[in-house]
């Protein structure tokens, strides 16, 4: 049989959470608002498959450009290029390291 290439192979160990992290989003996580220049961390959100953003982007460290719909449009580092994604925001934490 062949492998599949789904948009979700290969993240059997990076998409799992722990059991403590089981269960219902938080609201807060939801109702969290992003200006624009914000610093996020994609960190992905395995429950939520709406507005989850590709696998490779997971963990990256992106600035907020803009906002379309419930989601927003981040500007993410990629070697030389410069990549645009939407994410919806239970895939978002705020980055502290500023």
């Amino acid at each position: 049989m062949r492998k599949s290439k789904g948009y979700r192979s290969k993240t059997r160990k990076l998409l799992k959470k722990k059991p403590r992290e089981r269960g219902k989003i938080k609201l807060g996580r939801l109702l969290r608002d992003y200006q624009l220049g914000n610093s996020v961390v994609i960190k992905i959100d395995p429950s939520v498959q709406r507005g989850m953003p590709h696998r490779r982007y997971h963990g990256r460290i992106g600035t907020v450009v803009g906002k379309r719909g419930k989601s927003y449009i981040v500007s993410v580092t990629q070697g030389d290029a410069v990549k645009e994604i939407i994410v919806r925001p239970e895939h978002l934490e705020p980055y502290g390291g500023n």
